[in-house]
């Protein structure tokens, strides 16, 4: 069985080496629709394959943490990073240029690692990310599975290499997220929400 939640965020960037000029040149933002999918051949249980109230928690934060957010690509021009830094509170800066196509694997592979490093309370088994897409546009998205999330060929995406805002890690419900995330620390969900 597959379920789906769907997050929702506004995000600026600029993608280098992209054909529309437009697009390569200048800073532009999107309303960005995101969508987690899941599955799993077992229920908890309350008979789902994961509370979708259990996703409102570190999922959200994860995914709205670019949101009124600049995304960043690391190797961008370094004075423009350093200026986007400088006059925005809210930025991530990433190892792969912010594209919906990375935007996609690097979702996945952040939630992913989110998941694995969580335990649950409610009989939830095998529960599995299958893929995650990112709508960029109302008619264009970009789909990402496991094969392509750690694609070598795609570009590597290190969680170690991504970074966020202190503005960004304080809107965190739990402002170590991030931190416990690349220490592998374990998660709870917890038993009512």
């Amino acid at each position: 069985m597959i379920i789906r939640k769907l997050f929702k965020f506004e995000n600026a960037h600029i993608v280098r080496g992209c054909s529309t000029v437009k697009c390569r040149s200048s800073i532009h933002g999107h309303s960005y629709k995101v969508e987690l999918l899941f599955t799993s051949n077992f229920l908890d249980n309350g008979q789902m394959v994961y509370d979708f109230g259990l996703m409102k928690q570190n999922m959200k934060d994860l995914v709205e943490s670019f949101d009124h957010a600049i995304a960043l690509w690391r190797d961008d021009n370094p004075e423009f990073v350093r200026d986007m830094k400088k006059h925005s509170a809210r930025w991530v800066e990433l190892p792969v240029s912010p594209s919906a196509e990375q935007f996609s694997r690097v979702i996945f592979v952040m939630i992913e690692k989110l998941l694995s490093l969580t335990s649950t309370q409610n009989g939830e088994k095998e529960v599995k990310l299958y893929s995650v897409i990112v709508h960029e546009t109302e008619t264009g998205y970009a789909q990402c599975f496991v094969e392509d999330a750690y694609s070598k060929e795609m570009g590597d995406i290190n969680l170690h290499e991504i970074c966020f805002s202190d503005q960004v890690k304080k809107e965190f419900k739990d402002e170590k997220l991030w931190d416990k995330i690349l220490a592998q620390k374990e998660f709870l969900n917890p038993d009512s929400v």
